[in-house]
C-alpha cells in the first residue's frame, strides 16, 4: 500500500506514526514545503531564544528514520490528480498514491480591508511558521526597528508578544473584540493576560480595527492608523488575525471545499473514496490538539479501521503567558439564557467557570490552580449529567467518581 501525506506538521506527522503502527510494510511518502520539522505552538520560544531549531522538532530528531518514512522536504504540490491517483510537483515531477492524506496545513491571512497592506515593500509578516519567526527575529534584533505592532490577540498573536517582550521593543498589540483571547476566554479570565502584558510595556487597543498603514517613500511601514484616526509608530507590522487554508493546489482535482476549507467529515474522508484530510487545511480549527487527533483518526481509516472524531472539545486550549496558566474548553461565554453559568473565585486570583445546558457541559474555563481541569475532563468523559450532582459542581472530587451519592 502507497500512503502519501501532503503536510510535514501536527496532523501530517501523527498519521505517518499511526500509519506506521497499523501498516508496519506500508510505504509511506511525506510531501512537504517545510524543509525543517517544527511547531508553531513553540515558534515564541524560539523568538525569546530559548528554543533554536532541533527544540522546535515535536517528533524527535531521528523520527523520519525511525518511521521508514519517505520525505522530500521543500517541495510546492501544484495538482493532485484523483484520476490517475496521481500528485504533481512544482519540479515536472509526479508521485503515485494508493491512499492520499491532505494535511498541508494553512498561511496567514492578510485582509484586504487594511489601505497600503499589501503595496508595503517591507516590514510587513505573519507569524505561522518557521520562515516567519526567523524573519521577525532578525528584524526585531536590528537597531532601526523600535516600534512593533501585532495585529490579532488570539493565541498566535499572543505569541507573538509574548516571543518579542525580550527584544526591548516598542510592542503594540491591536485586536477588533473587546479582550485578549476570546475564542478561549470571557472578560474576567482575559484580565490577568491584559494586565500581565501591560505591565510588561505592551501597550493593547481593543475594540478597534486598523484601517491603514502609512508608508515611507521607500514603500516601508512607518506607522499604523486605527480606525478611531489614532497613529501607532510602526517599524515593523506582524499580522495573526486569520488564516486562511493552503487548497490552491486542490483546483480541479474534483475534490469538495467547504465554505472555510477542505472538506472532510469525522472519520477525515473528504467525497473521493481515497482521498482524506486533516488539520488546519479545514480551515475549521486551527489549533494543534486538533490536527493531531484528525491526522490520527484519518490514518486509522486509511487502512480501513473505522474510527470516528467525536469530540466536541475540539477548541480545548492551554496556556501559561506571563505565569498566569489557564484551560479553556468549549464556549467561553453562554450563547443565551437557556444555557447554566457557575462560577467559582477566591481572592488569590483562582477561577473556574462552566457552562452547561440540559446537563451536558459544552464551555469551561480553569484559571491559576489547574487541579480541577481533571476532574473536569473526568466529568467529560463519563458523560456526566451536571444537573443531577447532588453537590456543588465545584466541590466534586475523585472520590465521588467511585460511589453514589454525587450522581
Amino acid at each position: 500500500m502507497r500512503h502519501l501525506i501532503i503536510g510535514a506538521s501536527a496532523a501530517g506527522l501523527n498519521a505517518a506514526k499511526t500509519l506506521r503502527h497499523l501498516d508496519p510494510n506500508a510505504e509511506i511518502t511525506i510531501l512537504s514545503k517545510d524543509e525543517v520539522i517544527h511547531s508553531r505552538c513553540v515558534l515564541h520560544h524560539y523568538l525569546k531564544g530559548k528554543r533554536d531549531l532541533a527544540g522546535l522538532n515535536f517528533v524527535g530528531q531521528d523520527f523520519i528514520t525511525e518511521q521508514k518514512l519517505n520525505w522530500k522536504k521543500g517541495v510546492q504540490v501544484t495538482k493532485v490528480d484523483t484520476g490517475k491517483s496521481e500528485v504533481a510537483l512544482a519540479d515536472g515531477s509526479v508521485v503515485g498514491y494508493d491512499k492520499l492524506l491532505l494535511a498541508a496545513g494553512s498561511s496567514t491571512a492578510f485582509p484586504a480591508g487594511i489601505k497600503n497592506l499589501r503595496e508595503a515593500k517591507s516590514g510587513v509578516l505573519g507569524f505561522r511558521n518557521i520562515n516567519d519567526a526567523q524573519a521577525i527575529k532578525e528584524l526585531a534584533g536590528q537597531a532601526n526597528v523600535q516600534n512593533i505592532v501585532v495585529m490579532g490577540a488570539g493565541l498566535v498573536g499572543v505569541d507573538a508578544v509574548d516571543g518579542l517582550l525580550g527584544f526591548g521593543k516598542n510592542i503594540s498589540l491591536v485586536e477588533s473584540f473587546s479582550h485578549i483571547l476570546n475564542r478561549q476566554l470571557d472578560m474576567r479570565a482575559a484580565r490577568p493576560y491584559e494586565q500581565a502584558f501591560a505591565m510588561a510595556g505592551v501597550k493593547q487597543y481593543y475594540g478597534t480595527k486598523i484601517t491603514e498603514l502609512v508608508l515611507d517613500d521607500a514603500g516601508a511601514v512607518k506607522q499604523a492608523e486605527l480606525g478611531s484616526g489614532i497613529r501607532i509608530p510602526c517599524d515593523l507590522f506582524i499580522v495573526t488575525s486569520g488564516i486562511k487554508p493552503n487548497v490552491g493546489f486542490l483546483e480541479g482535482s474534483g475534490i469538495a471545499l467547504g465554505q472555510t476549507g477542505l472538506d472532510f467529515d469525522g472519520y477525515g474522508k473528504t467525497n473521493i473514496e481515497n482521498v482524506f484530510g486533516a488539520g488546519d487545511i479545514s480551515g475549521r480549527s486551527p489549533i494543534w490538539p486538533a490536527a493531531v487527533k484528525e491526522g490520527i483518526i484519518a490514518a486509522y481509516n486509511m487502512v480501513g479501521r473505522p474510527l470516528e472524531q467525536t469530540d466536541f472539545f475540539a477548541s480545548k486550549a492551554t496556556m501559561n503567558f506571563q505565569s498566569v496558566a489557564t484551560m479553556s474548553l468549549g464556549l467561553p461565554e453562554s450563547p443565551d439564557d437557556s444555557y447554566t453559568v457557575e462560577v467559582d473565585e477566591d481572592q488569590a486570583g483562582n477561577y473556574k467557570k462552566i457552562i452547561h445546558k440540559n446537563g451536558e457541559i459544552v464551555g469551561a474555563i480553569v484559571q491559576g490552580d489547574l487541579s480541577y481541569a481533571g476532574i473536569l475532563t473526568q466529568l467529560i468523559r463519563e458523560k456526566i449529567d451536571v444537573s443531577k450532582i447532588k453537590k456543588p459542581l465545584f466541590k466534586v472530587d475523585y472520590s465521588d467518581f467511585f460511589g453514589e451519592f454525587v450522581f
